[in-house]
This record gives C-alpha cells, structure tokens and sequence, in this order.
C-alpha cells in the first residue's frame, strides 16, 4: 500500500461577484488542511486526521492514509488577496471574490 493523492469532488458556481468553491473531504481537520496560491494556481491539499483514521476498519485498501490535492487555474479577474476559506463537517467552502475592475457594473445614462 501506498500513500496516492486523492482528487475530492468538486463544485464550482460563479456569480457576479466571484465564484464558489466547494470541495469534499471527508474527515479532514483544519489543522490538516492547507490552501495555497502561487501564480495563478490554486492548490488544496488536506489529510484525514488520525483520529479519524483510527475510526475506520477497513476489509480492503490501496490507500494508507488519504491524502486530498486538486489544482486550479484561475481567472486574473478573481481577487486572490481575499479569498474566504471555510471548512465544516468535511466540506471545504472557499468564496474568491472578482476584482473591482471585473464586477459587473451599471453605467449611468444621462440626458443631454
């Protein structure tokens, strides 16, 4: 047995003042998980704690711990200074908002 990445399942929504990202990983602790941003990449990563890897008795396995990674490319019009990052129950929520310049915006029609 080794220890493979894991990809966690995904959803992504954009609204007009960013996007949404929700990611699943099951019995990972705040401590064991980490976000970073280099570039224009995204990168999540996080580890089942071992408290919960005691918990589970597995019949079968190819994974020895489960270890979680997805990468994104995102969008120079994400604000990635000021990216909401939330983790409840196994569900990561990460909220990146879009930078002013590429908000959706109202122009003021005046009469002459």
């Amino acid at each position: 047995m080794e220890n493979s990445k894991l990809v966690p399942p995904v959803e992504i929504v954009e609204e007009g003042e960013g996007i949404t990202l929700t990611a699943d990983m099951p019995g990972v602790e705040k401590e064991n998980l980490a976000i970073g941003v280099e570039g224009d990449r995204l990168t999540i990563e996080g580890t089942l704690s071992l408290n919960e890897a005691a918990k589970l008795q597995s019949v079968y396995a190819e994974v020895r711990v489960a270890q979680y990674q997805r990468t994104f490319v995102l969008s120079r019009d994400l604000d990635t200074e000021k990216i909401d990052a939330k983790l409840q129950n196994g569900v990561l929520t990460l909220t990146i908002p879009k930078v002013e310049r590429a908000k959706p915006r109202r122009v003021e029609v005046k009469a002459w």
